[in-house]
């Protein structure tokens, strides 16, 4: 199994949210990025999407040689489809697929934009709750590349934990003192309540969604900080909740006080 990116092209591939996106880059430097937001069409846009940016790069899948996914948490539909295509695609090529939490892909965007503070990544996850985590400030300093670091920028102060957003606010007000970017589209769908936390700014929508070439870029960073991708049969979702189908069907299983 191929253990890096050095001898072909990498992929990512994104579904943690109701954004699909795929961003393919090639030894060289040649870069393509697809994402669809606000249609939740993983299954009918992921592969689509991935075949048509291979062939803007005149690639086709066997020049791929590492596969980078989000495990998320996010959406346990979206989380399903691109494990899953990521699994198939490293099984199928017999390379190895490295698996990146939608929240530090949500900070290395932010560092991307040129944020240097310490970032909220903050992703919805609906019925009145968000998946959320703090990270620290930037070691970089302000000439650097912005692409977040496999062991620094990327780890994080606070969480990550599924929260109400009242008790995420409580627990941002009692750890941070200073200003404070907050992004992904929990802190868009909560802004009203995290806007209470003093310091904090609620980024902008290009910020609502992990963008697949920060994933891309932090997928590689790890690997070239030494992490080894892992067997493809070995990559599953981080869901920090049960799915809502279960939840659901044991709500309506239990007996009535």
């Amino acid at each position: 199994m191929s253990g890096g990116a050095g001898n072909g092209a990498a992929v990512a591939i994104e579904t943690a949210t109701e954004t699909v996106g795929v961003a393919v880059r090639t030894p060289d430097g040649l870069q393509a990025e697809f994402a669809l937001t606000g249609r939740r069409r993983h299954v009918e846009t992921l592969t689509p999407a991935l075949d048509h940016l291979l062939a803007q790069l005149d690639l086709t899948p066997r020049d791929l040689s590492l596969v980078a996914v989000d495990v998320g948490p996010g959406l346990f539909t979206g989380l399903r489809v691109g494990v899953a295509a990521a699994k198939g695609l490293g099984q199928a090529l017999g390379v190895g697929v490295v698996g990146v939490s939608s929240l530090d892909v949500l900070a290395a965007a932010a560092r991307a934009a040129g944020h240097r503070g310490p970032v909220l990544a903050c992703v919805d996850a609906r019925r009145g709750e968000v998946f959320a985590a703090v990270y620290g400030s930037a070691v970089h300093g302000p000439g650097a590349s912005g692409v977040a670091d496999a062991d620094g920028d990327t780890a994080p102060v606070l969480g990550p934990g599924l929260f109400a957003p009242g008790d995420l606010v409580d627990a941002l007000g009692r750890t941070q003192g200073g200003p404070l970017m907050a992004v992904g589209d929990g802190a868009q769908r909560y802004a009203g309540e995290l806007v209470g936390v003093p310091g904090l700014i609620v980024a902008a929508p290009a910020l609502g969604f992990p963008p697949p070439t920060s994933l891309l870029d932090l997928a590689l960073a790890r690997v070239a900080a030494g992490e080894s991708p892992a067997d493809p049969a070995g990559v599953v979702p981080r869901y920090l909740r049960e799915a809502d189908a279960r939840i659901n069907f044991e709500r309506i299983d239990r007996p009535a006080p």
